[in-house]
């Protein structure tokens, strides 16, 4: 689609909250303070499984300051878990009446007058526990006679999923070369420089207020509902600035129940922010999963069967782990063409900190093993590692049986470019090494956790008397620039300037239901609400606007700009402000409302659309200390229309090195259950001085589903950097690492061994001459 057919679409827009984050003013939850707030914290779990023998608070009680205690009893022992159309998978009480399952569970919460009070009483709670034998490896807990985390489920088998097509079993017989290999990818924290945190406010009249930092407003009012028993319309749920999600704020956590919980009892404001070793040891985190594959091809390259075996380690409880596992399994698919294709995915609950949803949902895995066998396989037939990837890439219209139709695709467009790009490198100096991976993702996750009457998501567009646009959304921002999206599509459809538009958001008493910052949805999802609530107030107005400029028929006419006009003669006009008024008198002085809401049917298991990419990396690899160093990270990935380019090349650079410090630096370490490196000092994050130079490669695509033809381009770009880094440090130095995280340790003793092979076949050599 012409890019210059529109206004505001495809302009270089800074975001609409920009001011207020640059200059300090934005208030997150951690900023806030309510007249009469008291300061809550949660007793955690020091043993990874142990039954609760008894608790006894009456010292903490006894403290000055401190105003209640409560634990598991004074719940309503309700289980939560966001996947409410399986009850049997909602298995986290949040505090513990019985058990706990990992160190971090919750015990005990309390609110005192001031934090250091607060904290000085979690120390005087006494816990009776009875230790019990843990289980800490998937692998491992799998095995009879393993202690039973979660009473019911054999062998500690959380939730088991299978894709399949074709006969892969029988066309493996067919193929000239097969591979076989096992891989390991390992665990990320989300990492928010704002934790978890929530202040409830529970009023006299029987309404909770809760502000939090959240990525779906909704579903934190709906698990509240569930887990306090208040109606859904007694839970006000208001999202200020988010400073961070991916993944992590998705579900109710623990700050955000405790601080219900207390206010409720007190009938006063009650702030609960979480530390950061809290955050590490008793949150959620990216799921670690061990893979079997089986790749099957023919000499030309052709792909013909792939088998997968995933185990993940699901952790303590389920969370969003259900979705990971299957959806590890369907993007191991991507973004190829594979006639016969066969997944068996188990989740095990083992005692560690809970796995779920963290950026890209169990595709960063799934591509990380399957783009490092691909290039493997390739190498095997002495074929480009472009053109075998070439040869069997999925095209515009493909259906993946049972499961996806892909729409738009101009995945070959992207090997192309970043062909060009790679061979623009010229001859590498000594140990470097361009490695690529090409991957797929979803625009919108399609899944029934909740079974909520509500559209996927909705909105409302309101023009007052002067103007001014009044859009109301439920969708969340969390820094991903939804809102500026959001605000230009609405612009757009209007006809109007951006700055005639004023953001509602953030409040499920006052903004329409929308599902929240999931699965990379808001463009697709919220953008088609809002474009259609959009076209239905612009509608109101041409109706007038037709008796005046007198068209054939209404389409004659739309509004750019602020002018309202024909379209094939625009200079007959009249001003959209005047529209306006007209419109509004002839409403008898009632504004012009809009409404728009959008749900996808018919679009298969997972999403309505898809966006596709290829990133290419080069790094150095110093052959001494294993270090790696990223060199340039070039990325052409087809999102559809792009909306705002500077949102684009904002959500490559910031997954690109996300991914990359997943795959090189980010290493979770644990002892017996419990989390060694629970701060930003241990735990090893890319710094901005890691960041390499980056290319964005925009290619032209259109995808029909979306708002002006847009899509995906947030999640997505986080899947191709694990793969892209290991087959750039491959084609460096010669060493392929499978167990992630690739650090200089396992680079150092690779290349030993290799030095070691090679010697090995030297002396083979000399023996047979």
């Amino acid at each position: 689609m012409s890019k210059n057919k529109f206004l505001i679409v495809g302009r270089r827009v800074a975001n609409v909250d920009a001011w207020e984050k640059v200059t300090g003013s934005a208030k997150y939850t951690v900023d806030m303070v309510l007249p009469n707030m008291l300061h809550g914290k949660i007793l955690r779990s020091p043993h990874p499984h142990a039954r609760i023998m008894g608790i006894d608070t009456h010292r903490a009680e006894e403290l000055p300051g401190v105003k209640i205690v409560l634990t598991g009893k004074d719940t309503l022992g309700v289980k939560n878990g966001i996947w409410r159309s399986y009850r049997d998978l909602c298995d986290e009480e949040i505090l513990c009446r019985e058990k706990v399952r990992y160190v971090g569970d919750a015990v005990a919460t309390l609110a005192a007058t001031t934090k250091e009070i607060a904290e000085e009483a979690l120390h005087l709670i006494d816990v009776e526990y009875e230790v019990l034998p843990a289980a800490f490896d998937p692998l491992d807990a799998m095995q009879a006679g393993m202690p039973e985390i979660h009473e019911g489920f054999e062998r500690n088998l959380n939730v088991y999923r299978q894709i399949e097509w074709g006969d892969v079993d029988e066309a493996f017989k067919e193929c000239d070369h097969i591979r076989e290999d096992t891989f390991h990818c390992s665990s990320q924290a989300h990492a928010c420089l704002e934790p978890h945190c929530a202040i409830a406010s529970f009023s006299h009249d029987g309404k909770l207020t809760v502000w939090t930092s959240t990525q779906s407003n909704y579903y934190t009012q709906l698990l509240l509902s569930d887990m306090t028993g208040l109606r859904e319309g007694d839970i006000k749920v208001i999202k200020p600035h988010v400073g961070g999600g991916f993944g992590g704020k998705l579900s109710l956590d623990s700050a955000q129940y405790c601080a219900s919980l207390l206010s409720m009892k007190l009938k006063r404001p009650v702030k609960i922010v979480l530390s950061r070793p809290e955050e590490f040891a008793a949150t959620k985190r990216r799921t670690p999963i061990h893979y079997q594959l089986k790749l099957g091809a023919m000499k030309d390259g052709r792909i013909v069967a792939r088998k997968v075996r995933a185990i993940t380690e699901g952790g303590a409880y389920t969370a969003l782990g259900g979705t990971a596992i299957y959806l590890t399994g369907f993007f191991s698919s991507f973004p190829y063409k594979y006639d016969n294709y066969q997944y068996d995915g188990f989740r095990v609950y083992t005692n560690n900190e809970t796995t779920s949803a963290c950026r890209g949902f169990g595709a960063p895995q799934a591509n990380f093993v399957s783009e490092s066998q691909i290039d493997m396989m390739a190498e095997d037939l002495g074929i480009d590692p472009v053109q075998f990837r070439l040869k069997n890439v999925m095209t515009p219209n493909h259906v993946i049986p049972e499961q996806a139709t892909i729409l738009s695709c101009e995945i070959k467009q992207c090997l192309g470019a970043i062909d060009k790009w790679i061979k623009s490198r010229g001859l590498l100096p000594p140990n470097h090494g361009i490695g690529i991976s090409a991957y797929g993702f979803m625009s919108g996750g399609i899944f029934n956790w909740i079974d909520t009457p509500y559209a996927f998501a909705a909105a409302m567009v309101k023009i007052n008397v002067d103007g001014k646009v009044d859009l109301f959304t439920g969708a969340n921002e969390i820094g991903q620039g939804s809102n500026t999206t959001l605000c230009m599509i609405c612009a757009e459809e209007l006809g109007v300037r951006l700055e005639d538009i004023t953001l509602h958001t953030g409040d499920t008493s006052t903004c329409p239901v929308d599902l929240g910052a999931w699965g990379s949805r808001q463009t697709l999802m919220s953008g088609n609400a809002v474009k259609m609530a959009a076209a239905e107030a612009k509608r109101q107005l041409l109706e007038v606007a037709f008796h005046q400029l007198k068209p054939n028929v209404i389409y004659d006419l739309d509004i750019k700009d602020r002018w309202v006009h024909l379209v094939e003669r625009p200079y007959r006009r009249i001003s959209y402000f005047d529209v306006v008024k007209d419109a509004v008198r002839g409403k008898e002085g009632n504004t012009i409302i809009g409404h728009g809401h959008y749900t996808p049917h018919g679009k298969g298991m997972v999403s309505p659309a898809y966006s596709f990419g290829v990133q290419a990396v080069e790094v150095s690899v110093d052959t001494e200390t294993g270090k790696v160093d990223l060199i340039h990270i070039a990325t052409a990935h087809e999102c559809g229309q792009v909306i705002n380019p500077i949102g684009l090349e904002g959500q490559v650079e910031g997954a690109s090195i996300m991914a990359a410090g997943w795959v090189l630096t980010e290493d979770l370490q644990t002892r017996n259950g419990k989390i060694l490196n629970d701060n930003f000092r241990d735990y090893k994050l890319l710094l901005a001085c890691d960041v390499p130079e980056m290319s964005v490669i925009e290619v032209d695509s259109y995808e029909p589903e979306g708002p002006y033809g847009a899509k995906e381009a947030g999640e997505g770009l986080t899947i191709p950097g694990g793969a892209a880094i290991a087959n750039a440090i491959y084609n460096a130095v010669g060493v392929r690492i499978t167990d992630m995280p690739i650090t200089p340790e396992k680079i150092i003793r690779a290349l030993e061994g290799k030095l070691v092979q090679e010697e090995e076949e030297k002396k083979q050599l000399v023996a047979g001459a």
